[in-house]
């Protein structure tokens, strides 16, 4: 049985950051990775925080992730931007794309922006606070055009990835973090209970012949299976819909994606900021989003549930807990982060309970 430990968010912060500048990530943006990374970790979303530093360092030394520079614009309409990301590290590519829409999305009520050829941009809640706390709401999408491992609704052969997209809603408390996928399960969380030997306590895979399989292993497998859309096989259709409303928005609108040679792990990321002051006003909206978490939190919970919950409630908790704990990590992700942090020289920080 393996132990989990906690560790200091700011360690493991220093830590990530110290790898990512020994392995020649110019500092800036390894000091916003690791902060992206982490922050996954502090929101719960465990498979995709740090567990993702040995890949992308992996990513680093097989020179398929830029490690300075900035993206190059293609297209500047003032509300519409189109960015070339030049394989930098997404976390970087979409911070840095915040911080351009935002006062844009002030001036013209709304702003977008999609970058082709970023490199991976992590979880996708990490940066929703940063626009709530703006009182700004964020609608953030991300397809990667070189991995398939969800068929559409009906088929039995990948063509998606599970095509994310994410929702940060300001509230006058609590704000509504919404992260979601078009596929029942993520790659992430079937490639670590693959690792693990474990299987899926729902149907939520189809092995090559279509069948329904809780079992991961089956994406290994020769001809590989695949991952079910959102609604499984009597709903599917809403899971496959979304993807193809994630994919017309990133790789659609970026002019970069399937149909294109792929280019290796990455991202294509579509980002709306919207300021309500420029429509009904911000009082209004807090007004209506209020009404929703009332309704909601107060709603009579049923049977084997103690309440209703809203998007983000857990997460924020989380974060609040592990910031004063110290974060618990998935006893699979500190051996990981211990043999980068060796090979690179960097110090390791110890565990806060051990």
């Amino acid at each position: 049985m393996m132990t989990t430990h906690r560790y200091s968010a700011a360690e493991l912060n220093r830590c990530a950051t110290e790898i990512l500048s020994a392995a020649g990530m110019e500092a800036a943006l390894a000091a916003v990775v690791a902060e992206t990374l982490v922050e996954g970790d502090l929101l719960g979303h465990d498979t995709h925080g740090l567990a993702l530093l040995a890949p992308y360092i992996k990513e680093i030394e097989n020179g398929a992730m830029a490690l300075s520079g900035s993206a190059q614009s293609l297209s500047d309409r003032g509300a519409a931007l189109l960015w070339d990301g030049r394989r930098l590290p997404g976390p970087w590519l979409v911070r840095q794309g915040l911080d351009a829409l935002a006062p844009r999305a002030r001036q013209y009520g709304s702003a977008t922006l999609v970058i082709r050829r970023s490199h991976h941009i992590a979880c996708l809640a990490a940066y929703l606070l940063r626009a709530t706390e703006q009182g700004l709401m964020l609608v953030l999408a991300s397809s990667d055009p070189a991995v398939a491992s969800v068929a559409p609704h009906g088929g039995t052969r990948a063509t998606f990835t599970p095509d994310p997209i994410a929702a940060g809603i300001p509230t006058s408390g609590t704000p509504f973090l919404v992260d979601i996928s078009s596929s029942i399960v993520t790659n992430g969380m079937s490639s670590r209970l693959h690792k693990e030997g474990g299987q899926f306590g729902h149907e939520c895979m189809l092995d090559a012949d279509g069948r329904p399989s809780r079992d991961p292993a089956v994406l290994a497998t020769d001809p590989p299976g695949t991952i079910m859309p959102l609604g499984g096989l009597q709903s599917g259709h809403k899971g496959f819909g979304l993807a193809l409303i994630v994919e017309a928005l990133t790789g659609g609108l970026a002019g970069h994606g399937r149909a294109d040679p792929p280019l290796g792990w990455g991202a294509t990321v579509f980002m709306t900021l919207y300021d309500p002051a420029a429509f009904a006003g911000a009082d209004e909206f807090m007004r209506q989003t209020d009404w929703i978490a009332d309704a909601c939190r107060n709603n009579p919970p049923r049977p084997g549930s103690s309440a209703v919950r809203m998007p983000g409630d857990r997460g924020i908790a989380s974060k609040q807990e592990q910031m004063r704990l110290g974060i618990a990590l998935h006893p699979t992700i500190p051996p990981m982060l211990e043999e980068c942090a060796q090979r690179y020289g960097v110090a390791f920080p110890r565990a806060i309970d051990g």
